[in-house]
């Protein structure tokens, strides 16, 4: 593979445009460039995840996601490119099923917290969020890969569990959330 970034800056985007994928040009406020850009901001949130001390496997599964998240901004990036398959969904909801399964149930919401990771675990879940949300204005707009959006539910739901789980891991307790706070 040749030099892909040779050139770090272009002043192609000086005026407020961006190229997509397929070479395109689109203004840097389109859904689509919205879209990929949370996707990768969620990715770089999920780095500063990855840089505490966290059991090896779930490290692994983590590293692993932030492929799949490449993959995911990648086809939003490029019109009609789909990268993430139903398999990739299925492994989350493997994970989501293995994790969760050693957890005492939920009666009341948690709120953030049990310790640094658990809670950086947290912010990770509520980015995915956002950047589920604007993959859904994107599909407003233009036709995308639904397993994109689904892998980004299904991810949310995974880094809720993992975050509960790293709680645990730490020797930490979960707050409940308590109706009317005195």
């Amino acid at each position: 593979m040749g030099n892909r970034l040779s050139k770090i800056y272009t002043r192609t985007g000086d005026a407020g445009d961006t190229g997509l994928g397929d070479g395109s040009r689109v203004s840097k406020d389109d859904p689509r460039v919205e879209a990929y850009g949370e996707v990768d901001e969620l990715n770089s949130v999920l780095g500063i995840l990855l840089s505490y001390q966290l059991p090896d496997a779930i490290h692994g599964h983590l590293t692993r996601i932030q492929h799949d998240l490449f993959n995911v901004g990648g086809e939003l990036c490029i019109p009609g490119h789909s990268m993430i398959t139903p398999a990739d969904i299925e492994r989350l909801e493997r994970l989501i099923d293995h994790y969760n399964a050693d957890l005492p149930h939920l009666k009341e919401f948690i709120l953030p917290g049990g310790g640094l990771e658990a809670t950086t675990c947290h912010l990770v879940r509520a980015v995915c969020r956002r950047a589920e949300r604007r993959v859904v204005t994107l599909q407003r707009h233009s036709t995308i890969n639904g397993h994109a959006l689904i892998y980004l539910n299904r991810l949310s739901d995974l880094l809720f569990v993992l975050a509960r789980v790293i709680t645990r891991e730490l020797g930490k307790k979960e707050t409940l959330w308590q109706r009317s706070w005195n």
